[in-house]
């Protein structure tokens, strides 16, 4: 079992960050975990990078910074 606590861990992937935050109450079982992919972190500048622009130019946009949908929706 793993101690009651927080924390967060990051590492190095090969689009970015990746992050765990892990919440334990000193079962064998997290009770709370989250996963920072960094395709997320890539979508949220979305609406920065599309303002302005035409409607067909987001998939222009999304192609260019290389999000993975599937990662977002961890």
């Amino acid at each position: 079992a793993a101690p009651e606590g927080e924390i967060y861990v990051a590492t190095e992937a090969p689009k970015g960050e990746l992050g765990f935050y892990i919440v334990s109450d000193g079962t064998g079982k997290p009770y709370r975990m989250r996963v920072r992919a960094p395709s997320f972190v890539h979508a949220s500048v979305l609406p920065r990078l599309c303002k302005g622009h035409m409607v067909a130019d987001v998939v222009a946009n999304i192609g260019t910074i290389d999000i993975v949908l599937g990662e977002c929706d961890r």
